[in-house]
């Protein structure tokens, strides 16, 4: 009787602990999606969130905003861990000081922005599709310039990234993520 009272009180805490385990792992993946987080080390504030400041998706006449793990970071939970896995070495390169001077992260700014563009193009742009659907567009209230290049970036098997680029960052020098190629 005795062995029986330990296995179910051992079943217990390791049930108890597991549950911490998932529920820290879930606030833990959660903080790393907030706004300060992202902004938390001087690189990301200095940088790439001074020059989203004042953007679009920073600031506009409907009140909506998106932060960075909108555009970031993907909610399909395979891909989210994936995404935060990757992220890991991107902090090893903060505490090496990778880019830690506006001269390093303006020496990597392309390589940065064609991580990021990869990323989006193997994935049909889904972050942006998240808040922009295409079926939802009212094409009436676009310029005609607009529809065109629409259709046409369709007809094309365009993604958003393809063109929509440099809208919430600085764009880097070189070829923009149309004339990159997928493996």
């Amino acid at each position: 009787m005795k062995a029986i009272g330990v296995l179910v009180g051992t079943g217990f805490v390791l049930a108890f602990a597991a549950g911490l385990l998932v529920v820290g792992g879930a606030a833990g993946l959660a903080w790393t999606n907030t706004e300060k987080f992202c902004i938390g080390c001087h690189e990301m504030r200095d940088n790439v969130y001074a020059e989203y400041k004042g953007t679009i998706h920073d600031t506009n006449r409907t009140g909506v905003r998106a932060i960075c793990s909108d555009c970031h970071v993907p909610r399909e939970p395979g891909a989210l861990i994936k995404r935060k896995m990757a992220a890991s070495f991107e902090l090893w390169g903060a505490l090496v000081g990778t880019i830690d001077t506006r001269e390093k992260f303006e020496a990597h700014r392309s390589t940065l922005a064609q991580h990021v563009w990869r990323r989006m193009k193997e994935t049909d742009s889904l972050e942006c599709r998240n808040c922009h659907h295409a079926d939802r567009m009212d094409s009436e209230k676009q310029s005609e310039k607009a529809k065109a290049r629409h259709a046409k970036g369709k007809a094309e098997g365009k993604t958003c990234i393809d063109c929509h680029f440099g809208i919430a960052h600085k764009e880097p020098e070189g070829p923009g993520p149309s004339e990159m190629k997928l493996n």
